[in-house]
């Protein structure tokens, strides 16, 4: 049974870091493309960041060069870095893989 738990969200102040994480099991991380999403309160489903199974990472237009997607396979997990965070950023963040996805985790960016 494949099942993807995120953490590491919290309340920030703008122009603060975070860092989630994405931890598998029943699947091995680096045999897929794992993707992060963010669902802000009365929004759509936004797509963040992918990283490939050769470790290569995509990003959305508004987070790159703030945001830096990796993955541990020794840990089988999976993690973004965000630093530089904006109001704007607030969201519940969550991982998918394949047709996987996480609970989700809550970030607030608000003085």
């Amino acid at each position: 049974q494949v099942q993807l738990v995120e953490s590491g969200g919290g309340l920030v102040q703008p122009g603060g870091s975070l860092r989630l994480s994405c931890a598998a099991s029943g699947v091995i991380i680096g045999d897929y493309a794992l993707d992060w999403y963010r669902q802000g309160a009365g929004k759509r489903r936004e797509w963040v960041a992918t990283i490939s199974r050769a470790g290569t990472t995509v990003y959305t237009t508004s987070v790159k060069g703030r945001f830096t997607v990796s993955r541990d396979d020794t840990r089988n997990t999976a993690y973004l870095q965000m630093n530089s965070l904006e109001p704007d950023d607030t969201a519940v963040y969550s991982c998918g893989l394949g047709s996987h996805r996480g609970q989700g985790t809550q970030v607030t960016v608000s003085s």
